[in-house]
């Protein structure tokens, strides 16, 4: 179960590991927490008559072209956008940074016990960056997970179920940004990249988890420009050149921030599979594909 703030983040955070794995046959869910309703239209191609006044209606659709590409299904919590207030200016009346923790968290546990995941994926503290919706996020997701497994907590939400790993987020670091520069710069190719290294701090998240998936960034990648509205094909991220990715950071990262089964980590040895230590010589017992589909209504 990978949790995100808005349709897109789960294409531009994470995307080939989920494909990776739901192209292994695992069976992964994407929980949506907002519409994205308040965000902008940051294709300018996309900015058009029309587009703006239909914009949740949109990015709804645009998920779902995004889900299928990656092999995944996906879940709307059904909270609104939050959107980006300017510094000072208050958040918006019924948005999802202001829903009380222990509702929007009981949302999550209902889903977590319906679908029953061994491992959960999110943003860690900071959000990845400080937008509230992905701040708020996090503190569902951590909330959930904890709650999910205790006998007494939200029993309107089903059977305890506990997930047995919890990870943070670890792309568009730092030091995946310098490798890439530095690779494209070495071959005499400009990165475009130098304004991004120069606002990014010294110091990121320690990555205790490495999952190699370059054979599923085009799918990635696919998965993102699905997302019409919210990424330029031509700026930002679309830029670099792939086969320097693949070959300078075939990964993506992670950090292991909870777990309920024996693990070792370290920056030296990270691991290699998010399921690492879940896995046995014997498939655990958990749902069919079609029992979890009607476990999990409202996936698609």
């Amino acid at each position: 179960m990978s949790v995100h703030a808005h349709p897109d983040d789960e294409s531009s955070k994470g995307a080939a590991t989920l494909a990776k794995y739901a192209a292994e046959g695992v069976e992964v869910l994407v929980v949506t927490c907002t519409g994205g309703e308040r965000g902008d239209v940051l294709n300018p191609a996309m900015d058009r008559p029309g587009v703006r006044e239909n914009l949740a209606a949109i990015r709804r659709a645009e998920m779902a072209e995004a889900r299928r590409i990656l092999g995944v299904r996906q879940h709307f919590l059904g909270f609104v956008d939050s959107g980006l207030p300017a510094p000072g200016e208050p958040l918006p009346d019924g948005c999802f940074a202001l829903a009380p923790l222990e509702e929007a968290a009981g949302r999550l546990v209902g889903l977590i016990r319906s679908f029953r995941p061994h491992v959960v994926v999110t943003y860690d503290e900071t959000g990845g960056y400080p937008h509230p919706d992905h701040i708020r996020t996090h503190q569902v997701t951590v909330a959930a997970f904890d709650a999910a497994g205790e006998v007494g907590r939200h029993p309107e939400a089903g059977a305890p179920w506990r997930p047995l790993k919890l990870y943070y987020q670890g792309g568009l670091s730092r030091p995946w940004f310098q490798a890439l520069h530095d690779a494209m710069t070495a071959r005499g190719m400009d990165s475009g990249m130098r304004e991004v290294l120069a606002e990014l701090p010294a110091v990121g998240l320690e990555i205790t988890t490495r999952v190699p998936c370059a054979e599923h960034f085009a799918t990635r990648d696919r998965a993102l420009l699905a997302h019409a509205t919210q990424i330029d094909p031509n700026a930002g991220f679309m830029l670099h050149d792939r086969d320097i990715e693949r070959e300078v950071w075939p990964t993506e990262d992670y950090r292991l921030a909870r777990s309920h089964v024996d693990v070792e980590v370290d920056g030296a040895t990270p691991e290699d599979d998010l399921f690492a230590g879940v896995r046995r010589p014997r498939r655990p017992q958990r749902p069919t594909a079609a029992a979890g589909a009607a476990a999990c209504p409202g996936c698609e």
